[in-house]
């Protein structure tokens, strides 16, 4: 009998967990049809035949290798002759003169000895290759390391390199190749990756800035700067203090992160002059990923008004397709570009200004991440956790609790198992969302907390569950103890599986709700190391679960709470309205997203939710028949959802609110450079947080008399949907999601963020500051 109560408690708390697993995937976006290095260029290795190893290189079609590029070097114990390789097909390169190269596939055979003593035959192949067709990428040298036994009696020992994990597991006991592969996300375009700026200060001095989100790096030797038809005049830069780096094509180097700010005099006699235009030449790497060809930004200056605009993009910037761990190889170029290590020596203009100029000391920095330590991370998720269960959004799941907490006064150890099992719920949550969300960033994906409300299918399925919750808890219907009692069943009634439910779902409605000392933990969990990341997660949970665990274990607590009676039905009724009221207000998140047809689908699935509920509790008693027709109910629920997946996005209104400007990083740029202090407001439908703040501060009247007065603009970016835009400025601030609130100044200077959670007196301090 226990063994079976085990059996139904495992079947449950696996569906339970089920609905969070089934959101991840919608995170994910579509990829492009670009192979990683390891599979466009598929390696075997053959050392059957003492003294020779053979290589063969499997070629994707529209990919090619270079003949000249590859390389061989012998481990320990291990020389190598001269490898024989075909000859290619031959070409002029545009930047590496005339090439050989292989299509299909192509052989290799080289001549080896081994010291006595030596055992296995360890090589390093190094080899490059291009994408021929668009989008056009080429890979920097990709590095294999072989490790094989060394050959007996002749036999043969050919193994393919591991390009999955599963070909990597059956490989175990058998020839062992290790591939280096890179473990960075999908390069952003050039265009988002940099952010060119340059603002006229005074006729004699400019300020150029580069903007880079996190994990990209700017040279500051490979930078040109140049006046196009100014003859007499020079330019003086003054390099702030950098970072220094080893890069594997310039060796040490000085680089800049996240932002860098430089001084530019302009020397000479201006005369009449009151317009130029500044050349500006670049280039920059994904760190562990790609590098960047030479990037050209133009930009015209008005030294009378002092106004500029954002730098253009030269021929010589590249053209990347929007990024995904699928779809462009972390370590690509560009395959009409320089490529790293081969950058030619005159496409440095002759009259620029070389990069190397003597640094200055400092100048204004832009955001960094947190630098905070992990005790610190998990005190500020502990505290980010409690304070969550007084935001509004967990209030319709505290209903639930509420229920549960009083059910249990009469017993210690039942107040106990339920503080359990919820905390269980909450912990299992927390990891499996945290888990999820880290494994989609690390594959490129741009994700924050709460961006699953992004997908119109998952606040769809969420209004449904909310609906169910609570006619559960109005009585609708009862659930018994079979395998139905999953979903809203499992979260409405007591015993360990609700309460382990009741903490799965306060996890999932917990997501659009960003409480104080969240967004620094899990701005750290973004950019820790998976085990601290996971630390910070279930941190937060505790935090969650915190009162519940107090009111359990901590017998004084317990004996302030009523005792059970009948009247805990009629409470049980009452608490059902929040879960309702959660269910509309879900809905109007979706109008929002997908408008009349969205919400026409989802209000269909409710009905005919609440019809497959009603019609369970009517076929209690009645026979197959009436348990079939729940059955196609259920399935009938489904298909609006499944035709809510294809409704597309509403087309973006021309219409703004009166007063606010729609976020743009041109817009931006354009403002700052007219020296406008600009208070810029990331936002989206679906979160609590950011409606509760603009109610109490920025849909007020003082706010706007605010803005008047200190002449500052109110730019805002929406969020509700998927915006590559928006994510790379939340990436740029280390944001891990909505609210983001930033404050620049009209200076010039850095832009202040602000707390997720706003007051009158904060805004008005920021912004009365930058207006100075």
């Amino acid at each position: 009998m226990r063994s079976m109560l085990a059996g139904r408690m495992a079947v449950r708390l696996l569906i339970g967990l089920s609905l969070l697993f089934a959101m991840l995937p919608a995170f994910a976006q579509d990829t492009a049809e670009l192979l990683p290095v390891t599979e466009a260029y598929k390696l075997s290795a053959d050392a059957g035949t003492p003294g020779v190893l053979k290589l063969h290189w499997t070629i994707a079609p529209d990919y090619y290798l270079y003949r000249g590029r590859m390389k061989f070097k012998g481990g320990d114990g291990v020389s190598l002759g001269a490898a024989q390789l075909p000859d290619g097909e031959k070409h002029h390169d545009e930047y590496l003169g005339d090439v050989e190269t292989y299509h299909h596939g192509v052989d290799a055979s080289i001549p080896y000895t081994v010291a006595a003593g030596t055992d296995r035959l360890r090589i390093s192949v190094q080899y490059q290759g291009c994408h021929e067709v668009d989008p056009k990428i080429c890979y920097p040298p990709h590095t294999e390391k072989l490790d094989l036994p060394l050959p007996a009696d002749g036999a043969a020992a050919a193994a393919p390199v591991a390009g999955s994990l599963g070909a990597a597991l059956g490989q175990l006991g058998s020839n062992r190749i290790e591939a280096v592969a890179g473990t960075v996300g999908a390069p952003l375009p050039a265009e988002q990756a940099f952010r060119f700026e340059a603002l006229v200060q005074n006729p004699h001095q400019l300020l150029l800035r580069w903007t880079m989100p996190r994990g990209y790096y700017l040279y500051r030797d490979q930078t040109t700067l140049k006046l196009e038809n100014a003859g007499g005049l020079a330019l003086k830069p003054a390099w702030p203090a950098g970072t220094a780096h080893h890069d594997e094509h310039h060796g040490d180097v000085t680089v800049y992160f996240d932002q860098v700010e430089l001084p530019v005099t302009i020397e000479g006699d201006l005369g009449e002059a009151r317009a130029l235009t500044l050349l500006a030449s670049f280039q920059g790497c994904q760190d562990g990923g790609l590098c960047y060809p030479l990037m050209t930004r133009r930009v015209n200056l008005d030294l009378g008004s002092g106004a500029t605009v954002t730098g253009q993009t030269g021929a010589t910037a590249p053209e990347l397709p929007p990024g995904n761990a699928d779809s462009v190889p972390a370590d690509s170029v560009p395959a009409d570009s320089v490529p790293a290590d081969s950058v030619p020596a005159d496409s440095v203009p002759a009259d620029s200004v070389p990069a190397d100029s003597a640094p200055a000391d400092s100048v204004p920095a832009g955001p960094a991440p947190l630098q905070v330590s992990l005790i610190a991370a998990l005190l500020l998720a502990l505290g980010g956790g409690l304070v969550l269960n007084l935001m509004p959004c967990v209030l319709p799941v505290l209903s639930i609790k509420a229920v549960s907490v009083l059910e249990s006064a009469e017993s210690h150890a039942a107040a106990r198992r339920h503080a359990l099992f919820y905390t269980a719920g909450v912990l299992c949550s927390f990891a499996a969302l945290g888990l999820g969300i880290l494994a989609l960033r690390t594959a490129g994906h741009a994700l924050g907390w709460g961006s699953q409300l992004q997908q119109p299918v998952v606040v769809g399925v969420l209004a449904c569950l909310m609906l169910a919750v609570g006619l559960s808890m109005s009585g609708v219907v009862q659930f018994g103890a079979s395998l139905g009692n999953t979903g809203a069943s499992l979260a409405a009634r007591s015993g360990p599986a609700g309460d382990f439910f009741t903490g799965v779902l306060a996890v999932v409605v917990a997501s659009p709700c960003t409480a104080p000392f969240m967004g620094s933990a899990l701005a750290y969990a973004f950019a820790a190391p998976m085990a601290s990341a996971l630390l910070v997660f279930l941190m937060l949970g505790i935090g969650l679960a915190l009162p519940f665990l107090a009111v359990g274990f901590v017998p004084a607590l317990g004996r302030l709470l009523p005792r059970p009676g009948r009247w805990m039905e009629t409470l049980k009724q009452v608490l059902a309205f929040p879960m309702y009221l959660t269910a509309a207000w879900l809905v109007w998140v979706l109008a929002n997203q997908r408008g009349a047809d969205a919400v026409g689908l989802v209000l269909v699935a409710m009905v005919l939710l609440a019809m497959t509920l009603w019609w369970f509790e009517r076929s209690r008693s009645r026979g197959a028949i009436s348990k079939l027709a729940v059955v196609v109910l259920a399935i009938a629920t489904v298909v609006p959802m499944a035709l809510l997946a294809q409704v597309p996005p509403r087309s973006a209104s021309a219409a703004t609110e009166e007063g606010v400007v729609a976020y743009s990083p041109e817009k931006l740029a354009s403002l700052r450079t007219a020296g406008t202090p600009v208070f810029v407001d990331m936002t989206a439908d679906w979160c609590v947080t950011c409606k509760a703040n603009e109610h109490t501060v920025l849909d007020t009247t003082a706010f706007h008399d605010l803005l008047r007065r200190t002449g500052t603009v109110y730019m805002k970016g929406d969020w509700t949907d998927v915006n590559p835009t928006i994510s790379a400025f939340l990436q740029q601030y280390h944001s891990p999601g909505v609210p983001l609130y930033v404050v620049f100044p009209k200076n010039g200077g850095p832009g202040k963020q602000l707390s997720t959670v706003l007051t009158r007196s904060m805004v008005e301090q920021a912004l009365t500051e930058a207006a100075r």
